[in-house]
């Protein structure tokens, strides 16, 4: 999917009020989560590079709360990206 801001995806299909936009830069997926509830999320926090995600990917499994993996997609974004959302 596609709006001004650029190309996005929904990370959580039952929370319509979170998007997660996706972009390639320098030939890296990057992402940016925007969630309408709290826009401080956006405000605060740029654009991440996957490979940050995959050096973080740690530190969720030890504290088992949240799984990356199924917010920031990679091959969801890749596919999204080619497409031009």
């Amino acid at each position: 999917m596609k709006d001004r801001i650029g190309i996005y995806y929904y990370p959580f299909p039952e929370n319509k009020r979170v998007r997660m936009y996706v972009r390639e830069k320098a030939g890296e997926v990057e992402f940016r989560m925007k969630n309408d509830d709290d826009p401080s999320i956006w405000n605060d926090h740029g654009w991440v590079p996957h490979a940050a995600i995959q050096q973080a990917q740690v530190l969720y499994e030890k504290r088992g709360r949240f799984d990356p993996n199924r917010a920031y997609d990679i091959k969801i974004a890749r596919a999204l990206i080619q497409d031009g959302g």
